[in-house]
């Protein structure tokens, strides 16, 4: 099949419990064995990530499904009175109610960033929910306990804005700054990447969601043990602190030029108990998806039936 502009920009919304989340749906399943494919973006970043990767696999006769993350794009909060959490747990339900909602038993999750990190901690948390797994950085789940334990001084550099977040100046520079933050980001994460400005363009509007800043900081906080979490999540987060292995089917992606973590930093393949393939991508950076589409979609269409 072809894929239309129409199709990838087409806006759909579904309500969770505590969301309604805004997506994009492309494709229809060829065989009745094939289960839907969820694409989880990152910080800072937005669904066009995603947009030649959902082809690509629409055209091989998957179901697309590429939902805008809490504080990003048109998806909101339902009540003023939720906290505008970014802790990991939140992100790994919103991601099960989210299947829930569209009454989803199994689906193939991928993803990068904060999105990589709730396919994993979805993976690890509700494997019987979780047919295969693709995620660009390795195994993403947080060890906040041991998060106050310092890294390499190359390492610690590149995680300056985390600690500029950390900060009330942070977090007003991301709300005074936040295209320019952003983009700076963007640039400095895949330093390689030619089209890293035009793309961030088309993605910039997301980051004007009016939960944006709260619920970025307050990730960035969390991490670290500087804020509480929100309680409907403890529970979550306490499963998450044993760091739950991975049985899902997974490939973990590796972008070379990552300028964020290092290549050596993102696998962790300790951590996935089941088959697992890591795949290392020359002169690609953070945002795996967008840079290299081809060899995202081939490692969602490799997974076992």
């Amino acid at each position: 099949m072809t894929v239309s502009s129409h199709e990838l920009y087409e806006l759909h919304r579904v309500t969770t419990p505590v969301l309604e989340i805004a997506y994009h749906r492309v494709g229809e399943r060829r065989r009745e064995a094939d289960v839907p494919v969820i694409l989880l973006h990152g910080f800072p970043y937005d669904v066009r990530a995603y947009d030649e990767v959902a082809r690509l696999l629409a055209e091989a006769g998957r179901e697309v499904l590429v939902p805008y993350l809490r504080g990003y794009g048109p998806t909101r909060f339902l009540a003023e009175d939720t906290r505008r959490s970014g802790q990991q747990a939140a992100l790994a339900q919103d991601l099960l109610e989210f299947m829930d909602a569209l009454g989803i038993e199994r689906a193939v999750v991928a993803g990068y960033d904060w999105g990589g990190r709730a396919a994993c901690a979805a993976a690890a948390l509700w494997p019987e929910r979780v047919h295969g797994l693709v995620t660009a950085g390795g195994y993403l789940v947080q060890d906040i306990a041991r998060a106050m334990e310092p890294a390499g001084p190359e390492a610690e550099r590149n995680l300056w804005y985390q600690y500029y977040f950390h900060s009330e100046r942070g977090r007003q520079g991301l709300e005074r700054n936040r295209e320019e933050l952003c983009g700076l980001l963007w640039r400095l994460w895949s330093p390689t990447w030619p089209k890293v400005q035009e793309a961030f363009a088309a993605s910039a509007a997301s980051l004007y969601n009016p939960d944006f800043v709260d619920v970025a900081i307050h990730s960035y906080r969390h991490r670290y043990g500087l804020v509480e979490g929100d309680p409907r999540y403890q529970e979550l987060e306490d499963a998450l602190a044993g760091r739950p292995t991975i049985v899902a089917p997974a490939v973990v992606l590796v972008g070379e030029e990552n300028g964020v973590i290092p290549a050596a930093d993102q696998t962790s393949i300790e951590r996935f108990t089941g088959p697992c393939e890591v795949r290392t991508l020359p002169g690609v950076g953070h945002n795996v998806p967008q840079e290299a589409p081809e060899a995202f979609a081939e490692a969602i269409l490799g997974l076992p039936d």
